[in-house]
């Protein structure tokens, strides 16, 4: 584990510069997204709720599901979006910034602290019926958008603090993972999980044995998939939410290459030196068939040397960010400004969930950190203020995505609506806040670590 951590760890600043790249470059189509759908819900909001509320059927031998535009979006695209975040908390355990206990306890313990509190400050305003479920709304925070943020901020973002922040939004949406399963849940039917159990222990048996086939891992997830759909008594997505399998069979993909590092080393040395000797006989602009053969030994050692996890989060990445979060993003933020029958859409309930995302996270993140580091738990990194570590911590109050999704599975009707508003509201000021902060303590930290001389020079 610690050569395993220690290798990732040595080149981390480029890898992890690429992966904030990306994702913050997929939050530019989910923010035109998100616009988009407000617009178009204020201007023809019947044509908006149409096309999402608009049925299709899939009939394929076993695979018979009828459900909305908008259920096939939340129950079907965004498993692969929690399939994909479970492949990233696996590779942050196993290899990542939460790999070793000295490193996990920071974002782990300040993770926690954001997602109680919001919930305790929710509380506080004893809600009652359906509004009382939405507790869980404040809990969750957008890694795209708050990583966005940081992004604008360049250089002067020292790594710890992207990677604390990384590492914190992705036990969040651990913790999201889970509430949703325990919470927002319908009336089981227990035959059809027990038959998703089952083919998941297959799919742990397959890691353990060492397949790495990949086809096996997609057929059967997909039926793994299909079984939790139609979990619910009521129908299908009415029980325990059909994302949570894209998590768990993300659980059971292989994390190890089938070959390691050493031994790719000396194959492609190999055959670099075998591609060399026929070089130097081929004086032709064509390669020979030698030469061709040796260059599809290479793609295969390549393949061989990267894990399945690693090569299919590569792959989906794009896939996840630049289309799936965009088009969930188009289905879901439509909020009717005056409410569907002309009332004020900004209520109590808005104002609980946007305040509880920038104060509870605030608070949570922040003061669960101190305590973290005054207990001796953890070592706040160096050259970083706690002023810092607080706009990183009002940063966590962008909920978005993860937000307006729980808040689908809380709420219906004008209370999905008044949530939204709160969602959109808290995250909007969230990030504002962040931003300023953050700007302003970099600043001052900058200029506290310059040194004597230099400052009487200036």
């Amino acid at each position: 584990m610690s050569d395993a951590f220690h290798s990732h760890n040595h080149g981390t600043a480029d890898p992890f510069d690429r992966f904030i790249k990306f994702i913050s470059g997929g939050s530019i189509l989910l923010i035109l997204a998100a616009v988009v759908a407000v617009v178009w819900a204020n201007l023809d909001h019947k044509s908006y709720e149409h096309i999402w509320h608009n049925y299709i059927m899939f009939d394929a031998s076993f695979f018979k599901v009828k459900m909305s535009t908008l259920h096939w979006i939340n129950d079907g695209l965004m498993a692969i979006f929690f399939f994909v975040v479970g492949l990233e908390i696996k590779r942050e355990f196993l290899a990542g910034e939460l790999s070793s206990f000295r490193q996990a306890v920071f974002p782990i313990v300040a993770a926690i602290g954001g997602m109680i509190i919001p919930v305790v400050i929710f509380e506080f305003f004893r809600l009652e019926g359906e509004a009382s479920h939405g507790w869980g709304i404040p809990m969750a925070t957008d890694i795209a958008f708050s990583l966005g943020v940081l992004a604008i901020l360049g250089k002067r973002v020292p790594l710890s603090l992207k990677v604390f922040l990384t590492a914190l939004a992705i036990v969040d949406d651990l913790g999201a993972v889970v509430v949703i399963a325990l919470f927002y849940g319908g009336q089981l039917d227990w035959s059809a999980l027990a038959v998703a159990i089952g083919l998941l222990g297959i799919l742990v048996v397959a890691n353990r044995l060492k397949v790495q086939d990949l086809r096996l891992y997609t057929f059967v997830g997909f039926v793994i998939w299909y079984f939790f759909l139609m979990s619910g008594v009521d129908g299908p997505g009415t029980g325990l939410h059909a994302t949570i399998a894209g998590v768990l069979v993300a659980f059971t993909i292989p994390a190890r290459p089938k070959v390691d590092a050493k031994s790719f080393i000396n194959e492609i040395k190999d055959i670099l030196f075998r591609f060399y000797d026929l070089s130097k006989k081929n004086d032709n602009v064509m390669l020979t068939h030698e030469q061709l053969s040796l260059i599809n030994e290479v793609e295969y050692s390549v393949k061989k040397v990267q894990s399945p996890l690693q090569y299919i989060e590569n792959r989906l990445e794009g896939f996840v960010n630049l289309f799936i979060l965009p088009v969930f993003a188009l289905g879901n933020a439509g909020v009717s400004i005056l409410g569907n029958n002309g009332d004020v859409v900004f209520t109590t309930v808005s104002f609980a969930i946007a305040f509880s995302l920038i104060v509870g996270k605030t608070i949570g993140i922040t003061f669960f950190s101190w305590l973290a580091v005054k207990f001796k738990l953890a070592v706040k990194p160096p050259k970083t203020s706690w002023l810092s570590f607080t706009g990183v911590g009002i940063l966590g109050g962008i909920g978005f995505t993860m937000s307006i999704f729980i808040a689908g599975l809380a709420y219906h009707n004008e209370l999905l609506n008044q949530a939204k508003m709160g969602i959109f509201i808290g995250s909007i000021i969230a990030g504002v806040a962040g931003y300023l902060i953050l700007k302003y303590s970099l600043t001052r930290d900058e200029q506290n670590l310059t040194p004597v001389s230099d400052k009487a020079d200036n």
